[in-house]
């Protein structure tokens, strides 16, 4: 099966367009195909954009900027094909505003601090938070470094952050009205009413989230004795393009070494954040490191795990692991995963709309059998109740090892992609529950 088989997830089906406006902080990588994506689906009726700051010499700098991508090509290409016409139009320079594909988009410039956006004057209720800087949700909105609740005092009624949290204590649980969501993973988790703060959570998270979610459905959480994740990572703006002098006090000297020279191990935080969008996984001893590669986009998960076999003549081999994945990419997860049985590099994946293709041909599998003492055995447990230990013993346990290849485009066709959906949800529901209250 061919990734390159679906359709084009906006153009291919008629899509509801959303009575209101959407605000979208901070145009870098994510924050510009942010815009791409909900002007390409034509999900709100208006975007506000706040860059906090002059860019450029006019207005149609900033246009060039969200019009031409060095890694996508253009946006006019990505919408309407190599005979399209522009897609930016009627700018007004007096007005900072313009039209993308038809969506009147407006661009304030300044404030930098989103306490004191004017998202109330704009009309403005739903904001996309891609700057990258504002990552606490437990910081007050009036903080005078910035804070995501300063969205909320500006007028907001909704922030979604397009990054994991980052609290300052790690092992404190989020504030009640903060959630991490990833579409397709968890919505049920999200209550309208309560959550005003909602993380969207990195895109080495999502991709993982649904490799692991195809095999958690199929197994079963209890089948799972331990799982650990590498990701081969693009390179991000957070790099150096070349060497430099390390801050003062910087901890990690890598972090200022070139991205184009360098193999750079760094750190992720996916294993902590897919706790918080799939809570069966805390009880799993998981482990996920990074490596940074010299390449713009187009990055790919290495999970192993190890999973208990049913009995010693049915072990689990690299069919039946291909076959789980093959079955939710043309099933309940067809929206989100795709199967390939081709050989892939890291380019076929730039603007892949999944977000994970699993790489069938390198799928592992092996099935050992452990050996347990269970006079060494720290607990001897028997339908939860424990035990007395016997003294002597040897316990058997079939276990397959597997190791399984998810591509992802870690920009637009993978993240911002499903970034987007759960941007568009939150904005239905949040709408719904409005005119509910409001009738």
């Amino acid at each position: 099966m061919s990734i390159e088989a679906k359709d084009h997830p906006y153009l291919s089906e008629k899509q509801e367009m959303m009575p209101m406006k959407l605000g979208i902080n901070g145009l870098g990588r994510i924050g510009k195909l942010t815009v791409w994506h909900h002007v390409s689906r034509k999900s709100f009726k208006e975007i506000i954009i706040n860059i906090g700051r002059n860019a450029g010499g006019s207005l149609d700098d900033v246009a060039h900027y969200i019009e031409r991508d060095s890694t996508y090509g253009s946006l006019s290409r990505y919408l309407y094909g190599f005979r399209g016409n522009r897609a930016i139009e009627e700018l007004k320079e007096n007005e900072n505003s313009m039209r993308i594909h038809g969506i009147p988009v407006k661009v304030l410039t300044e404030h930098r601090n989103p306490k004191d956006i004017g998202w109330r004057h704009e009309g403005v209720e739903l904001v996309v938070d891609c700057s990258g800087v504002f990552r606490n949700p437990e910081d007050p909105a009036g903080s005078e470094k910035g804070s995501l609740r300063g969205h909320l005092e500006a007028g907001a009624r909704k922030v979604i952050l397009s990054a994991p949290f980052k609290m300052k204590d790690t092992s404190q649980p989020i504030p009640e009205d903060a959630i991490t969501l990833v579409n397709g993973i968890n919505n049920d988790a999200y209550v309208p009413t309560k959550h005003q703060i909602i993380s969207g959570a990195s895109c080495t998270t999502t991709c993982l989230a649904f490799i692991i979610k195809a095999l958690l459905d199929h197994f079963g959480a209890d089948a799972f004795l331990t799982a650990s994740m590498v990701t081969v990572h693009a390179v991000t703006s957070s790099q150096e393009i070349l060497d430099r002098l390390p801050e003062a006090n910087a901890e990690d000297m890598r972090k200022s070494r070139s991205v184009f020279n360098n193999i750079i191990l760094t750190t992720t935080g996916a294993a902590e954040a897919l706790g918080h969008v799939i809570p069966e996984m805390k009880n799993v001893g998981f482990m996920a490191e990074s490596v940074r590669v010299p390449v713009n986009t187009g990055s790919i998960v290495i999970l192993a795990v190890s999973i208990q076999n049913e009995n010693f003549h049915n072990s689990v081999d690299r069919n039946r692991i291909n076959e789980i994945y093959r079955d939710a990419a043309q099933g309940y997860l067809s929206n989100y995963i795709s199967y390939s049985d081709y050989q892939h590099v890291s380019s076929d994946i730039i603007g892949t709309v999944s977000a994970a293709i699993i790489e069938g041909r390198e799928t592992r599998a092996s099935t050992g059998i452990i050996r347990v003492s269970l006079g060494k055995a720290c607990k001897l447990v028997i339908d939860d109740a424990p035990q007395a230990k016997p003294e002597t013993g040897v316990l058997e346990i079939p276990v397959t090892q597997a190791v399984i290849y998810g591509w992802y485009d870690n920009e637009l066709g993978s993240f911002s992609h499903i970034l987007g959906q759960t941007t568009v949800e939150i904005a239905k529901q949040f709408f719904k529950t409005k005119t509910v209250i409001q009738d």
